[in-house]
C-alpha cells in the first residue's frame, strides 16, 4: 500500500489498523519498512491533533507538592533559607534562585525543568 501524510481521522484509523497487523514484523519481513513509516506518520498526525498543554506554574507545583506531603510554609522555609523567602516565593513576590531550585528538586522531587519555568510575579 502507498502511504502519504495522514490528514483525516479516517486515514488515521486505517493506518492504525494496518499497523496493528504488521506491528511485529522484523527487519527481514517485507512489511518492516512499511511499519516504520506508519509509526512516523501516525506520530506526526497525533502531534498535530493533540492539544498541547501549557507548562505548569512552578509555584503552583511547589504548593501542590507541599500539600501532598502535609508541609507548611515553615517547612519550605527550611529548604529556601528563611520564613520571609518562603512566604515571598509562595506569594510570587520573589523568583526562585538556582540554589533554591536545586534544593527543592533534591528535597521535594520536583523536576528542575518545571522549577525553571517562567511565571508572573505578583504586583
Amino acid at each position: 500500500m502507498n502511504w502519504t501524510i495522514i490528514s483525516t481521522e479516517q486515514e488515521y484509523q486505517n493506518a492504525l489498523e494496518r499497523l496493528e497487523v504488521i506491528f511485529d514484523s522484523t527487519p527481514n519481513d517485507p512489511t518492516f519498512k512499511e511499519a516504520e513509516l506508519l509509526v512516523m506518520l501516525i506520530e506526526k498526525y497525533e502531534l498535530e491533533i493533540e492539544p498541547t498543554f501549557p507548562d505548569p506554574d512552578p509555584i503552583e507545583v511547589i504548593k501542590f507538592k507541599m500539600e501532598q506531603n502535609n508541609m507548611k510554609s515553615k517547612d519550605l522555609a527550611e529548604i529556601v533559607g528563611s520564613k520571609s523567602k518562603a512566604s515571598e516565593i509562595l506569594n510570587k513576590k520573589r523568583r526562585l534562585t538556582l540554589k533554591m531550585i536545586r534544593q527543592i528538586n533534591a528535597l521535594l522531587g520536583i523536576p528542575a525543568e518545571i522549577l525553571i519555568g517562567e511565571y508572573e510575579l505578583a504586583k
